[in-house]
């Protein structure tokens, strides 16, 4: 076959609406397989996608085309030859990032060989260019036809000035004049049947290339159809392949979900055992933070009773060292009752034995 694919995804297939040019319309009801393929007769890449039977995209690739990523899992890009823009969501970054090097990577491998056909068909024209060139190297005019009116008036004015008082000695020059006269009225012939020539050459090749144009263009629509008819065919073929390639790897999704969600429980249930502890650590915070502003409350009680009591005991003490100065006084008092009573035992002493 002329066309293989040479890289597949799977994707979602929009499609812009015609009407709004703003809103996306689905064109599938589920992921499709979007395939790149490269046709080696002709030298190009296309992007194909098939909803069964039915091509949803067959977009050519060209140098002038650009893929947009729009989010981190969708993309687009404008198809002027179909007049749409088709847009693709994936399931991951990694697909949409995989989907544009590729873009990239054939809109490049197209470019060039655009560039290449280009060259090839510049090379082919050159040569015929230039054999057709030295053939007519000057355009045909009226004058270079017919000769300028200097030319045209010659062989009047010269038959005109023929001196007639010696016609004898000027007949050779009128002969000549004559010959020349006759050389020009070939020459003027010849020029007007290769001119007429030239325009039945030039009329019919330009018939020939208006119909060799149509017929061209019938023959490339023609092909199209039938390469678009051979590729849709060739879809279908390589549609199985696809699928069990495509069911290959969903098998292996399936198997890294069931263990990236078998660790996800794991973390789970560790996450709930987090959560326990950490309720009980709430818990033990809350009943320590009541028991300790049951013993701060209880400490403002103990300062309280203990102020009261420094307040009393310096009572105490002032009450103490007043009943003290009293006492001392008292004995003061006391020791000069006693020193007057002493002298008074003495004096009575004395009169006794006087007496």
């Amino acid at each position: 076959m002329g066309e293989q694919p040479i890289f597949s995804t799977r994707a979602h297939v929009f499609q812009i609406d015609p009407n709004t040019k703003k809103n996306w319309v689905p064109t599938s009801k589920h992921a499709v397989t979007v395939s790149y393929f490269y046709d080696s007769t002709r030298n190009v890449y296309r992007i194909i996608s098939l909803d069964g039977s039915k091509a949803i995209i067959n977009s050519t690739i060209t140098p002038n085309m650009t893929f947009t990523k729009t989010s981190q899992k969708f993309g687009q890009w404008a198809d002027s030859r179909a007049n749409t823009v088709y847009g693709l969501g994936f399931s991951s970054e990694h697909h949409l990032s995989k989907f544009a090097e590729k873009f990239q990577e054939f809109k490049e491998a197209a470019r060039l060989a655009k560039e290449k056909s280009q060259e090839k068909m510049e090379l082919t024209s050159t040569p015929s260019q230039e054999s057709a060139g030295g053939d007519i190297q000057s355009p045909l005019t009226p004058e270079s036809i017919n000769g300028t009116d200097d030319e045209r008036a010659t062989p009047e004015v010269t038959q005109n000035s023929e001196p007639r008082a010696e016609p004898t000695q000027n007949a050779l020059p009128f002969t000549h004049s004559s010959t020349i006269s006759k050389h020009w009225e070939a020459e003027l012939a010849t020029l007007k049947g290769n001119n007429a020539k030239l325009t039945a050459a030039l009329l019919e090749s330009t018939a020939n290339v208006k119909q060799w144009k149509q017929q061209l263009a019938a023959y490339q629509e023609e092909a199209e159809r039938l390469h678009k008819r051979v590729t849709e065919l060739e879809c279908v073929s390589s549609q199985a392949n696809a699928v069990h390639t495509h069911k290959t790897e969903l098998n292996q999704t399936i198997q890294e979900l069931e263990s990236t969600l078998k660790k996800k429980e794991e973390e789970i249930e560790r996450l709930k055992q987090e959560i326990d502890n950490a309720r009980e650590l709430q818990a033990q915070r809350d009943s320590l933070t009541q028991k300790l502003q049951e013993v701060e409350i209880r400490n403002k009680d103990l300062e309280g009773q203990l102020s009261d009591l420094e307040q009393r005991l310096e009572k105490s003490q002032n009450e103490q060292e007043a009943f003290r100065n009293n006492l001392k006084t008292l004995l003061e008092i006391l020791d000069g009752k006693i020193f007057e009573l002493t002298e008074l035992r003495d004096n009575l002493a004395k009169l006794i034995e006087c007496s």
